[in-house]
């Protein structure tokens, strides 16, 4: 039996390289449907290459563009969030591939545990923003969460076949960016163009900020927590710059056992999709003889100062990694656009921090709530900024 696939965010970086891995294998995977945010071409691409059942554009504006792409196939074209929903949660679908980026991700993850699906989670942002809320859905519905980041698949992997040992720290590896060396007044006069060029992965746009931001590892920091039922203070992050090490799980025995690979994100994928069995991929393999040397650092939580937020995000709860994840969004886009610096990105989130409402038991509505008030209040800070 093939298993049926939805591909939430199919145009971007890991939806594109999930199909990479489902093209190899189409005797094991079908595709049930694709979704993107506004990138029609791309999709309508895929679209003919894998024939969905059928595809979404996010934005609704784009719908006509699309169907007239696809007017000659027999496939359903759909647009807007509430659709991007229905196919998470429709009847065929066996795993769903959460590729989204940001916040958007949240919805149709819910809506696809409460149908029992299994995902396959690349959407950070959603663990980041409803950790509790995901986990016990999860439980109550019991649907598997397969992680996709390739720290978490490497966390996973290192416990496979050690399910019920008791773990002493997690070490949560991290490249350190392309600034790592840099000092703060360095790192104030960072351009985009820069920080875009991250030094060993290809990834989206708002993905390298945040990793150039170091906010990519909180956030991945805070993933781990849920994902793995551990404390944070019992989550360690390493600077390891040639990213070959992927993480570690240290037992308390004293043992350490680590994921080693290529920094190829198709290795991950596809063991998120064929677990709990291996199979062969065309990702790229490690070549030991390029690595004389594997070196590890503290990371800087002063110059970094997002993983510090994270931190601090994390163990105050509630709905405050929301907070942090909307403020975080707003920020980036503000650097993205000219409209902030790289150092005034954690001003901002400090500040929304400070400000927006909290909730120490948030449900699913006051994270929503939570969103568009911490929205608010960055762009606010991000126009004092600009004046």
């Amino acid at each position: 039996m093939k298993q049926s696939l939805a591909i939430l965010g199919s145009t971007g970086s890991i939806g594109t390289q999930t199909l990479d891995v489902v093209a190899e294998q189409r005797d094991l995977y079908d595709v049930y449907a694709l979704t993107a945010n506004e990138q029609v071409d791309l999709l309508a691409q895929q679209a003919r290459m894998f024939l969905p059942e059928v595809v979404v554009i996010a934005n609704e504006r784009k719908y006509k563009a699309l169907s007239e792409a696809l007017a000659d196939l027999p496939i359903k074209v759909w647009a807007g969030a509430e659709a991007i929903a229905q196919v998470a949660e429709a009847g065929p679908v066996d795993t769903v591939v959460a590729a989204m980026v940001g916040y958007a991700g949240l919805a149709p993850v819910i809506a696809a545990i409460k149908k029992g699906k299994a995902i396959a989670l690349a959407n950070k942002e959603t663990l980041v923003v409803a950790g509790e809320l995901i986990s016990a859905l999860a439980d109550e519905y019991k649907a598997k969460i397969l992680p996709v980041d390739s720290e978490h698949s490497a966390i996973f992997q290192c416990l496979a076949g050690n399910w019920g040992q008791k773990v002493e720290k997690i070490w949560l590896t991290a490249s350190g960016g392309p600034f790592r060396t840099y000092s703060r007044e360095a790192l104030a006069k960072v351009t985009k163009e820069e920080a875009l060029r991250h030094p060993n992965w290809n990834m989206g746009a708002k993905i390298t900020i945040d990793s150039a931001s170091m906010m990519n590892k909180g956030f991945e920091m805070i993933e781990a927590k849920w994902l793995f039922r551990i404390s944070p203070e019992r989550i360690q992050v390493l600077v390891h710059p040639q990213s070959v090490i992927h993480s570690m799980v240290e037992f308390i025995d004293g043992a350490i056992i680590a994921q080693l690979g290529a920094p190829d994100m198709r290795m991950p994928i596809s063991y998120a999709l064929s677990f709990p069995t291996r199979i062969k991929n065309n990702a790229a393999k490690l070549d030991f003889a390029q690595y004389a040397t594997l070196t590890f650092e503290q990371p800087d939580m002063e110059k970094f100062h997002n993983l510090s937020l994270a931190y601090e995000a994390v163990n105050r709860g509630g709905n405050m990694p929301c907070i942090l994840n909307a403020a975080n969004e707003v920020a980036v886009d503000a650097f993205l656009h000219d409209r902030a610096g790289f150092l005034q990105m954690s001003e901002v989130i400090e500040h929304t921090m400070q400000r927006t409402s909290f909730v120490s038991t948030p449900r699913h509505g006051d994270y929503t709530a939570t969103d568009a008030e911490a929205r608010r209040i960055a762009w606010e800070k991000i126009d004092l900024l600009n004046k």
